[in-house]
């Protein structure tokens, strides 16, 4: 339990997983607290740990677990004490958490658009036929199929500069990242541009950081409170209980992106076949107390529209 103000004696451990994009995430939540509080970079320890997501790379996500590939370890590593709080892109976090932890501190959302990022085309409409797609997103995947058929589509995991290298290798022509990612690590020039929610609606949560911590830690909460994002909290408020609803994971194509606007907030959300046949699109908007209601409802009536077997996986 955190009893007193982190002191370069006795730093704050964040944990993280050990990408670019990831220690970049640690260091951003290291330097709003700093500011938040006055505390000079020593009082905080950045620790990098290993997930499975990161060390499996020859097979896809579904294959060998799905979401918690990228958290479980970091969360074991919490509940035993080794680090205080835990750094998370909250498109890879599962629905649930672990007994005994909290995640209830959000940092201002970044871009949730994708990006396109291609050395031979400047846009999707740019294609030719027959080109190939990289992407290990389900959803990409789904979304590419249904829009573009006549696309192929190939097997293109790791992290942002592993996948630029595929490209310059060759392995494929186009690929997509997060605008958010691109942004945080300095690297937006990589992009032909963001793709528009209208045309490729992007994963729940994408762009947004959690910071995860152990339940009962009061000291802690306030210490997080004070970089705690309100308008990202209600975002994901919609997002993730349209995802819980749907029993979403990374063997289900799943889109949805909350936008605030005014009092209300419009929530979008899509389902797919994971073959790119079919898709479904729905909406809804709703006051900021009612947001997670929003989300379960937008899921409800797209799971009342989608046939039995809807996310069987063909290809």
């Amino acid at each position: 339990m955190t009893k007193t103000r982190p002191t370069p004696d006795r730093p704050l451990r964040i944990g993280t997983r050990g990408s670019p994009l990831a220690l970049a995430q640690a260091e951003e939540t290291r330097r709003r607290l700093m500011q938040a509080h006055d505390l000079p970079e020593a009082a905080f320890k950045i620790v990098p740990i290993k997930t499975t997501g990161d060390r499996v790379q020859d097979r896809p996500l579904k294959e060998i677990g799905g979401k918690g590939l990228f958290t479980r370890e970091i969360e074991a590593a919490m509940l035993e004490g080794r680090i205080d709080i835990a750094v998370h892109s909250m498109k890879d976090m599962p629905v649930a958490q672990p007994e005994g932890l909290v995640l209830d501190c959000y940092l201002p959302r970044e871009d949730p658009r994708d990006a396109f990022v291609s050395l031979k085309a400047g846009s999707i409409a740019d294609l030719e036929a027959g080109q190939v797609i990289g992407t290990s997103s389900l959803r990409r995947r789904a979304q590419m199929l249904n829009r573009r058929p006549d696309l192929q589509v190939v097997e293109f995991r790791g992290n942002v500069q592993t996948r630029l290298r595929k490209l310059d290798d060759g392995v494929a022509d186009c690929t997509f990242l997060a605008m958010a990612g691109l942004t945080r690590l300095g690297m937006t020039n990589v992009a032909r541009g963001p793709v528009d929610p209208e045309e490729m609606l992007p994963a729940v949560a994408q762009g947004a950081i959690g910071i995860e911590r152990r339940e009962g830690d009061a000291a802690l909460a306030d210490l997080l409170a004070a970089i705690h994002d309100r308008d990202t909290a209600l975002q994901l408020a919609a997002e993730r209980a349209y995802l819980t609803e749907l029993e979403g994971s990374c063997e289900t194509p799943i889109a949805g992106l909350a936008i605030l606007e005014d009092s209300e907030i419009w929530l979008r959300g899509e389902i797919l076949r994971p073959d790119g046949s079919e898709s479904l699109v729905d909406e809804g908007r709703a006051p900021f107390s009612d947001a997670a209601d929003l989300g379960r409802e937008v899921a409800r009536k797209l799971m009342e529209r989608a046939p039995e077997g809807f996310f069987d996986w063909r290809t």
